[in-house]
Formats: structure tokens, C-alpha cells, sequence
């Protein structure tokens, strides 16, 4: 039986027709890396992203030409009968360009620290004159893309990066998960003062500490301030290979398990089609999504009575296309009745060239030949109507 973590209660934000947020599934999304003026190689990346289980696309448009473009990618997906939500990441001085997108893609988000982008240069301070200023300047630059999200009826995400928050905000909290967090609200204030609150809020950090402190602390004050916005998770900057994705995981999988986080992204320096399998085994493994079937197996030791590793490969080769279902291979019946927990299928080591087949704690198969075995599952698992064609 799947563990079920108490979720923070969120408001449904739309994104397309995808909702984030609620009880909704947790939504996996990713991030192509094609030139956003190439219009074809962006639908076609994006397109395999989708096919691939991307729910949600984000492109960059750093310009008004690729804003353009954007709208023009948007068009021949449609075209082409894709329908897939797309955002615009929009960044450095982001007003105009931000406006625009949000005349006609699904979400546009933008970056606090980059959105108004200017750098203190012979001063190490702020006055209040100077921050109340840009307070001002923010709110001003905000509220055409404001009026164009409501009017459209569509999302914004507030995406705070850890790399890159704005120098008012280091100047006055410091280089900190607190900094972050009141980078993400002074947006947010601005958005709701105009009764806009079709809002995903996010906090990326290429450290995981600085990651995790960020979001346990948004999530605590918006709950002071009565705020339910959905949280996007995600590790920025993780890297490639084994590490990135153990990385993705310890921060992602740590605040799901504690509630929190509606949507997510593992950013890998990779093809982004790799980002997919690492996010949906993140939410298998925490019982949040069940997309493949669920395989639990010894690490194998002295007792196993076969070898493991090639019998496991066997069933997971003819039993995988099962998504949902739990099939477990244990090499002994010391552990492997009461180590398979609540698994629907059991494949156990009984002695020599002989296993026994489980249906759950049921032992239904005592003593069935090892050459035989993945079959005889197979037909088991046909039996009982829990089969379906590859």
C-alpha cells in the first residue's frame, strides 16, 4: 500500500489544459535548449519531449524576436494537433518581452532578481528612498504583464534563482534563503494587489541546503499570510550524470515527502528527454505517481538460490509493460515472504533450481521449476485478469 504524505493544500492554477496544484498529480515539466528563432527544431524538440511524458514545456525568449517566434511554435504545434502548455522564460529587463508572450502562451515566467536588472555601482547600500524606488519600478514594470495574464486568463510563474537575486535584496537580507523567499513575495504582494492570483511560486538554488531551507520557508510564511500558491521544485544547475540526479532527488524527493511541491523539474546539463525517467521515479518512489510497475528485489547474499541479477532481468523484461503493479524477487524464503511488504506478485528462491510463486503473502506456487518461472508467473498473473498485452 502506497504511503500517503499529507499534501499542503494548494489553489488549482490552469496551465493549458494541465492544472497544477489541488489534488492534482504532481506535474512533471522540463525545458528545452534549441534556438528559439529556429521554429521547426523547437517543435520537434518539444514535441518529443511530449511524447516522451513532458507535461508542460518551458522555452527561453530573451527578446522580442523570440517572443515572436514563440507564438509562432505555439501556432504550429497547434497546427499539427500537439497540445502540450508552453511557457516563456522570460529574464533581464523582461517587462516588454514578458507582455508580450503573455498574449498568447500558456504561462510566462519570470525571474524577481533579473525582471528589473540593474547592479549597484558605487554604493554598497539602499536608501529607503532608493527601495521604496524600485519597489516602484517593479510594480510598474509588473502590471501591463499583469493586466494581459488576467485578461487571458492565464498563469505566471515567480521563479526566484539563488544565483541570481537582485542587489536590493542581497544588500538587505543578505545571499540567503531568507533573501529569496522576500524576493518571491514582494512580486506576489505586487500581483495580488491587482487581484491577480493565477501564481506558481518557485525557489532554485544549485545547493541543496539553500534549496530546501527556501522552500520550507516560503511555504511557512505564505501560510502566515494566507497565501496557497503551488510551489515548483527543482534543483537548478545540478550537473550531468550520477550526482545531478542524486542531487535532484535529495532536494525534490526530500520537501515532496514533507508535502510540499505541486510541480517539478530535474535540471540536467543533458538532452532534457533524460530529465523525464529521474522525475517520475521521484514520484513512484514516494507513492505520489504510479507510471511503471513498482519491481523490489534483494540485494542478494549468500542464501540467494539463483542468480539475481539474470532472474530479475527476466521478469522485469516480460513483466514490465505492467504499469501499477508491485512484483517483487527475493533469492531466499528466509526474507522474502515478509521483506516483499504489500508487493501483488512474489518470485522466491526456495532451494535449488526450485522457486515458489507469491500473490501477495499468499504462497500460491510452492514448488515450480526455476526454468519455468518467469512463465509461470506470466500465467499467474493472467489468471487473475491483471495481464494486458505489450
Amino acid at each position: 500500500m502506497d504511503v500517503v504524505y499529507p499534501r499542503r493544500k494548494t489553489r488549482e492554477v490552469h496551465v493549458g489544459d494541465v492544472v497544477i496544484g489541488g489534488q492534482n498529480p504532481i506535474v512533471v515539466q522540463s525545458m528545452i535548449t534549441e534556438n528559439t528563432r529556429d521554429v521547426e527544431a523547437c517543435v520537434q524538440s518539444i514535441t518529443r519531449l511530449h511524447e516522451a511524458g513532458c507535461e508542460i514545456v518551458r522555452v527561453t525568449t530573451p527578446t522580442l524576436a523570440d517572443a515572436h517566434c514563440l507564438s509562432r511554435i505555439k501556432d504550429t504545434l497547434t497546427a499539427r494537433g500537439i497540445s502540450v502548455p508552453l511557457v516563456a522564460d522570460v529574464h533581464h529587463q523582461g517587462a516588454k518581452i514578458a507582455e508580450a508572450v503573455a498574449r498568447t502562451i500558456d504561462k510566462v515566467r519570470i525571474n524577481p532578481g533579473l525582471f528589473v536588472f540593474k547592479r549597484l555601482a558605487d554604493t554598497i547600500d539602499y536608501t529607503a528612498e532608493e527601495m521604496q524606488a524600485a519597489r516602484q519600478e517593479v510594480e510598474t514594470d509588473l502590471t501591463p504583464v499583469i493586466k494581459v495574464c488576467k485578461a487571458r486568463d492565464i498563469a505566471m510563474r515567480i521563479g526566484v534563482n539563488h544565483g541570481s537575486l537582485s542587489d536590493r535584496m542581497t544588500v538587505t537580507y543578505g545571499d540567503t534563503p531568507l533573501g529569496m523567499v522576500e524576493s518571491a513575495l514582494e512580486f506576489i504582494q505586487v500581483c495580488e494587489q491587482q487581484d491577480y492570483r493565477n501564481l506558481i511560486i518557485s525557489l532554485k538554488a544549485s545547493r541543496v541546503p539553500v534549496m530546501l531551507e527556501a522552500n520550507r520557508l516560503m511555504a511557512g510564511r505564505m501560510d502566515e499570510e494566507g497565501m496557497d500558491y503551488p510551489l515548483h521544485l527543482g534543483v537548478t544547475e545540478a550537473g550531468d550524470g550520477d550526482y545531478a540526479r542524486i542531487k535532484s532527488t535529495t532536494g525534490i524527493g526530500t520537501l515532496l515527502a514533507e508535502g510540499l511541491g505541486d510541480t517539478i523539474r530535474v535540471s540536467l546539463a543533458e538532452d532534457p528527454i533524460h530529465e523525464l525517467p529521474v522525475c517520475y521515479d521521484i514520484l513512484q518512489a514516494l507513492g505520489l505517481r504510479r507510471t511503471k510497475v513498482e519491481f523490489i528485489a534483494c540485494p542478494s547474499c549468500g542464501r540467494t538460490k539463483f542468480d539475481l541479477t539474470t532472474v530479475l532481468a527476466e521478469v522485469k523484461s516480460a513483466t514490465g509493460h505492467l504499469a501499477g503493479l508491485d512484483i517483487a524477487v527475493m533469492g531466499c524464503i528466509v526474507n522474502g515472504p515478509g521483506e516483499m511488504a504489500d508487493a501483488d506478485y512474489g518470485y522466491v528462491g526456495r532451494a535449488n533450481g526450485i522457486i515458489s510463486l507469491y500473490r501477495g503473502h499468499e504462497v500460491v506456487k510452492m514448488s515450480v521449476p526455476q526454468e519455468r518461472g518467469v512463465e509461470e508467473l506470466v500465467d499467474l498473473i493472467k489468471t487473475d485478469g491483471r495481464w494486458v498485452e505489450p
